[in-house]
């Protein structure tokens, strides 16, 4: 079985080292206009995310749900850390909040605008739970649960995954909304829909992640 092995391990190396690559011919089409025109947006990242790939991106929410549930499953029969490793000097206080409104503010523009250019749902939920991790290490964790709770982020996650989920459904099965005029920030049709939705739940579930593992571990 040795041989067969290093027969087979030295036609792939040839295959990749020596055989040229077919030559694609795309002159009778171009791509990325095609996207552009088939979606109505013009980041064609975010055509090919939320409808020519919908149906992956539909289960790449639903894994990161299933990893924030997984997260405080693993650390419910753990008892809460009595230190937390926060920032205590100053200045490194003023930088981290700094920092976390910049964040706040690119979130939001990669959320509402991802549709026109580079961003999208899943950077502007990076941007929003970087934000938030920029303030858990400058404040209060129980200040930051309290919050958590006040404003129900738990539901509003939950709702937000069923809100995205019913909606890409209903696009799979052929319903869209108006595309509009291309460039516009009316336009794409469900496309900035999805785009919010998902900032909302990778933000509120970073922020579950994030108050969980400062409870449990006393740090991120």
């Amino acid at each position: 079985m040795k041989w067969v092995y290093a027969i087979a391990g030295f036609a792939l190396l040839v295959k990749m080292v020596v055989l040229p690559n077919p030559a694609a011919d795309w002159e009778e089409i171009a791509i990325v206009e095609s996207i552009v025109a088939e979606s109505g947006v013009s980041n064609s990242v975010s055509g090919i995310i939320f409808r020519n790939r919908l149906y992956d991106t539909i289960f790449e929410v639903v894994v990161f749900t299933i990893a924030i549930l997984g997260v405080r499953f693993l650390l419910a029969n753990e008892q809460p850390t009595e230190t937390v490793y926060q920032f205590s000097d100053h200045p490194s206080i003023v930088l981290a909040r700094l920092g976390a409104t910049i964040a706040a503010l690119v979130s939001i523009e990669l959320a509402i605008r991802g549709h026109l250019s580079p961003g999208g749902g899943f950077a502007a939920g990076v941007a929003g739970g970087t934000a938030i991790g920029l303030i858990a290490i400058t404040s209060n964790s129980e200040w930051m649960e309290a919050i958590y709770k006040k404003w129900h982020a738990a539901i509003i996650e939950k709702v937000s995954v069923l809100i995205f989920i019913a909606v890409a459904v209903m696009t799979l099965v052929g319903w869209e909304l108006p595309k509009g005029e291309l460039g516009m920030f009316l336009s794409g049709g469900v496309i900035p829909l999805l785009n919010t939705l998902v900032a909302i739940k990778v933000t509120l579930g970073s922020w579950a992640a994030i108050l969980l593992f400062i409870r449990y571990r006393g740090l991120l």
